[in-house]
């Protein structure tokens, strides 16, 4: 079974940066008393991260026009 580059360029990578950027958060601005909860925690701060970068790599649908909808202007 082979994994298309693409597929790891577009869905992978942006949940890893999201995680590492999760935790670059965490490491520099997060919570000192550890009583917030997200970077309060650096588990926490890093699965949000990802999360966020899963959310980001979700393909948008495209709407596209039909050739009925431009000849009704004609």
């Amino acid at each position: 079974m082979t994994i298309d580059k693409k597929i790891i360029a577009k869905r992978i990578l942006p949940v890893v940066a999201g995680a590492g950027l999760g935790y670059a958060y965490y490491y520099f601005v997060g919570c000192r008393t550890g009583s917030c909860p997200i970077s309060g925690n650096p588990y926490v701060s890093t699965l949000y991260g990802g999360l966020v970068g899963f959310v980001m790599a979700i393909p948008a649908k495209k709407k596209f026009r039909t050739d009925e909808a431009n000849n009704k202007n004609d």
